[in-house]
C-alpha cells in the first residue's frame, strides 16, 4: 500500500522548474547530496518499515519522516561525540554512519525493525538507535528519561579530564542529547535542564547540546505555538533555533550550536523546528485528530521536498535525477529489509537474557570496627582509595558527610572532583551516575531516603536496568546506588523517613539489591557490589537500615552485641546463618535480624532451638541457602518488615516452593500501610512479640 507523502513526493518533484542558468545555480558544495542520501534513506526506512509491519514481519514503525533535517545536525558533529538520539533520529544515524567507514546504517536500521537476532546493537531485542563504533547510546522510548543521562555523561567527561583519567571519547567531545517538543514539557527534561543551567551558574565545564526537534504535536496533543522557544530561549542557557525542514537554514545553525559548546565547555539549547509526518506512528489514526487540510498542509515543508526544491534550483539535479536518487534508494532499502527478514531471531529465553547473566566475582574484603554507619564509612573509603574512579555523591554527602554521618571525612580526604553534594533532584542524583559510569566511573549515588527513589524508579527501572540489555552488552553503566531506608527509626519520621515498601526495585531484571543488617556484613557486601559492578557491569541497590546505622547493643544495653565482630566475605546471593537449631529456621533481613536473634534466645529458654538465615540479597535471593536451612529443620517462619502485599515473604515463600521445599512454612509482616508517625507505627510494623508467637505457634503446631 503506497502512502500518500511517498505520492506526493513524486507529483512535487516532476513539477518542478529545472534549472536554466550557468554554473552550479550559486555554488553549492557536494555535502548537500550526502545530506539528501541521507534523508532518503531515512524515508525509505519508514517506508519500508511499514510494508513490513502490514506484512506481520516488521515490529517497530515509529517513523523519521519530516525530522530529516537532523542528517544537518550529524554533519555538524564527530563521530567521537556521544549521542543519545530522539526515536525520529534515522537521518542522524545515517548522516553519522557516513563519517565512519566499513558501516552499513541501512541494514542496521531494517535488521532492527525485522528484530533480527544480528542487529548490531541489541541483538534483536528492541529497535533502537544505538551503535557502539558510532558512539551512538542506545535509548528505549520513555518520554525524557535519557535527559539526566545526557547531563551525567557531559559532567563525567570533564571530571575524567580533570582527574587524569582515561575516557572513551576525545577530551574535546561533546554530548549531544535529541528530544520532542511533548517531552520538553516532562519533568525529567526539566530536571535535567535544570541541572544543566545549574552547573553553568557555577561555571562548571558541561558540554552538552540539547537538540529539541520541535514537530508541534506529541501523539495527538498540539504543543502551542512559540511555547519550546517561550520556555527555553531566556532561561539561563545559550539558545540557537533553526527551520529544520530547510538546509539552507539548519546547517549553519546546527554548526554554530555544536561549536559554540565545544569551545566553550557548556551547555546549549538547540531548537529545531520540524514537521511529522505519517502520525506518530504506523498504528497511528492521524485522521481521528487532525483534518484532512491539516494533514495535507504539513507537505509543504516535507524536508525531502525542501531538499529536492533546493538541489534543483541551483542547477546540482535535475528533478529526473531527484526520481531516480529517490527510487534507487528504495530499490536499496527494499534489497536490505529482504535479507533482514530472513535473518534468524532470538531463539530462546536464554539467548533473550543473555546481556542479564552474572558471573562470579571475587571481592576482597577490608576488616572493619563499628556500627553498621562505620562500616560502610569505612568500606567506602577503601573503595576511594582503591579505585580512582568512584565516586561518592548525592545531597548532603559531602561537607556534612550525609544527615547520619555515613560519608562522614570522605569529602576532606579525596577532594570535591570524587565526593560531592548535587542538587536536590533525584533523577539528576542517578542521571549523573548513569552518565558517569559510561565514561568509565563507579559512581556511588545516595539517596537520602527510600522514599524518595520513587521519584525517580524510571532511572533505574527505564534507564539504568535496561543498558546491558538493549546494547546486548556492549554499554554499562556500573553504579551502587546507596538507600537510606526501611523502618523503625525511632523520634523522626512518618512514612517518608520510615518507608518499608521495596515492591518497586525487587522486580527490576538484573539488579542487585543489598540489604546488610550489621557492620561487618555492610563492609562485605559493599566490597563484593563495587566488584560485581567493575566486572559485570552490574546496578546494584545498597539498601541500608537507617534504624540500625548506629545501634551497638543487641540483647542487653550496653553489651555491645551489634557491633562488627568478624571479617567473613559476602558472595553474591549468599546468605548468612546465625545458630544451628534444628527446630526452626527463621528467614530474615535488615532489622529483622537482631528482632529475630532476640526471639531465639526467648524461644531457647523454653527449649526451641532455632537458627537464624539473614538473606542479606534480596536479589538474587540465596536460594540454595534458603532450601538447605529449610530442609533441615522443616519448619520455616519468615520475619519480614516488609508489606504483606508485594513484601520479600511473597519471593521467599515462591522460591521455597518452587525449590520443593514441602515442610511447615508461615510468614510475619509489617501491615499493608504507610508507616504513621510516633508510637502509632509500633500497631503496622512487624515486632518481636508477633515473631515469638509465629514460632511457638509453628513448633507446637
Amino acid at each position: 500500500m503506497s502512502e500518500p507523502i511517498d505520492e506526493h513526493f513524486s507529483r512535487t518533484v516532476q513539477a518542478l522548474t529545472p534549472y536554466r542558468g550557468g554554473g552550479n545555480g550559486g555554488g553549492v558544495d557536494l555535502p548537500l547530496l550526502d545530506l539528501f542520501d541521507s534523508q532518503l534513506g531515512s524515508r525509505h526506512i519508514d517506508l519500508v518499515a511499514r510494508e513490513l509491519g502490514s506484512q506481520g514481519k516488521g515490529f517497530y514503525s515509529i517513523g523519521s519522516s519530516g525530522h530529516e533535517g537532523n542528517a544537518a545536525l550529524a554533519a555538524a558533529l564527530r563521530p567521537t561525540d556521544p549521542a543519545l538520539l530522539h526515536y525520529r533520529s534515522g537521518a542522524f544515524y545515517i548522516e553519522r554512519a557516513r563519517q565512519v567507514t566499513g558501516t552499513n546504517p541501512l541494514m542496521d536500521m531494517v535488521l532492527g525493525i525485522a528484530a533480527a537476532a544480528d542487529e548490531p546493537i541489541s541483538g534483536g531485542r528492541h529497535k533502537v538507535f544505538g551503535n557502539a563504533e558510532l558512539s551512538i547510546i542506545p535509548l528505549t522510548s520513555t518520554i525524557a528519561s535519557h535527559l539526566p543521562r545526557a547531563v551525567g555523561l557531559a559532567l563525567g567527561m570533564q571530571r575524567a579530564t580533570k582527574l587524569g583519567l582515561p575516557s572513551p571519547w576525545p577530551k574535546d567531545a561533546i554530548v549531544v542529547c535529541g528530544f520532542g517538543d511533548a517531552s520538553a514539557n516532562h519533568s525529567t527534561a526539566l530536571g535535567a535542564l535544570n541541572a544543566a543551567r545549574h552547573c553553568a551558574y557555577q561555571r562548571l565545564p558541561l558540554p552538552v547540546l540539547f537538540v529539541c526537534e520541535d514537530n508541534g504535536i506529541g501523539i495527538s496533543v498540539r504543543t502551542p505555538p512559540g511555547w519550546v522557544s517561550e520556555a527555553h530561549s531566556g532561561a539561563g542557557m545559550k539558545y540557537f533555533s533553526a527551520d529544520a525542514t530547510d538546509l539552507t537554514s539548519v546547517v549553519p545553525i546546527a554548526a554554530e550550536a555544536a561549536n559554540w559548546v565545544r569551545t566553550n565547555r557548556a551547555p546549549a539549547f538547540l531548537h529545531l523546528r520540524m514537521v511529522r509526518l505519517m502520525g506518530h506512528a504506523g498504528s497511528d489514526v492521524e485522521s481521528a485528530y487532525r483534518t484532512p487540510t491539516e494533514i495535507t498542509a504539513d507537505y509543504a515543508l516535507d524536508p525531502l521536498v525542501r531538499t529536492a526544491s533546493l538541489l534543483v534550483s541551483r542547477g546540482v539535479l535535475t528533478p529526473s535525477e531527484v526520481l531516480e536518487r529517490y527510487e534507487a534508494k528504495r530499490t536499496e532499502v527494499r534489497a536490505a529489509a529482504a535479507k533482514a527478514v530472513s535473518r534468524p531471531k532470538l531463539a530462546s529465553a536464554k539467548e533473550v537474557m543473555a546481556p542479564l547473566s552474572t558471573s562470579t566475582v571475587d571481592a576482597p574484603f577490608v576488616p572493619v570496627s563499628g556500627t553498621l554507619a562505620q562500616g560502610i564509612n569505612q568500606a567506602l573509603n577503601w573503595i576511594l582509595s582503591s579505585d580512582p574512579g568512584a565516586l561518592v555523591f548525592g545531597e548532603d554527602v559531602g561537607r556534612k558527610g550525609g544527615v547520619y554521618g555515613v560519608t562522614r571525612g570522605l569529602h576532606k580526604k579525596f577532594g570535591s572532583a570524587r565526593v560531592f553534594d548535587t542538587v536536590l533532584d533525584e533523577q539528576s542524583i542517578l542521571g549523573t551516575a548513569l552518565g558517569t559510569s559510561l565514561v568509565g566511573f563507579l559512581p556511588i549515588p545516595e539517596i537520602q531516603y527510600l522514599a524518595y527513589v520513587h521519584n525517580a524508579l524510571d532511572q533505574i527501572r527505564g534507564e539504568a536496568s535496561t543498558m546491558r540489555f538493549f546494547s546486548n552488552d556492549q554499554y554499562r553503566n556500573p553504579m551502587i546506588v546507596r538507600i537510606a531506608g526501611l523502618s523503625y527509626q525511632k523520634g523522626f519520621g512518618g512514612h517518608f523517613h520510615n518507608d518499608n515498601s521495596i515492591a518497586a526495585l525487587r522486580d527490576i531484571p538484573g539488579v542487585v539489591i543489598a540489604v546488610p543488617a550489621r557492620a561487618d556484613d555492610a563492609a562485605a557486601m559493599l566490597h563484593t557490589c563495587a566488584a560485581a559492578a567493575r566486572t559485570n557491569g552490574q546496578v546494584c541497590v545498597f539498601l541500608e537500615p537507617i534504624a540500625l546505622y548506629h545501634t551497638r547493643d543487641l540483647y542487653e544495653p550496653g553489651d555491645n552485641g551489634w557491633l562488627a565482630s568478624s571479617s567473613e566475605s559476602a558472595p553474591l546471593g549468599k546468605a548468612r546463618i546465625y545458630g544451628s537449631g534444628n527446630d526452626l529456621t527463621i528467614v530474615s533481613f535488615a532489622n529483622g535480624i537482631p528482632m529475630s536473634l532476640r526471639v531465639a534466645r526467648r524461644l531457647a529458654a523454653q527449649g526451641i532451638n532455632a537458627r537464624i538465615l539473614d538473606l542479606r540479597w534480596i536479589s538474587p535471593l540465596p536460594v540454595a541457602d534458603l532450601l538447605a536451612h529449610a530442609n533441615e529443620t522443616g519448619r520455616v517462619l519468615v520475619a519480614d518488615e516488609t508489606r504483606r502485599t508485594g513484601g520479600v515473604s511473597e519471593a521467599v515463600f515462591t522460591a521455597l516452593l518452587d525449590g520443593g521445599y514441602r515442610g511447615a512454612l508461615r510468614r510475619v509482616t509489617s501491615e499493608d500501610c504507610f508507616i504513621p508517625l510516633g508510637p502509632a507505627a509500633n500497631h503496622v510494623l512487624l515486632s518481636e512479640d508477633a515473631i515469638e508467637k509465629a514460632a511457638l505457634d509453628l513448633v507446637t503446631a
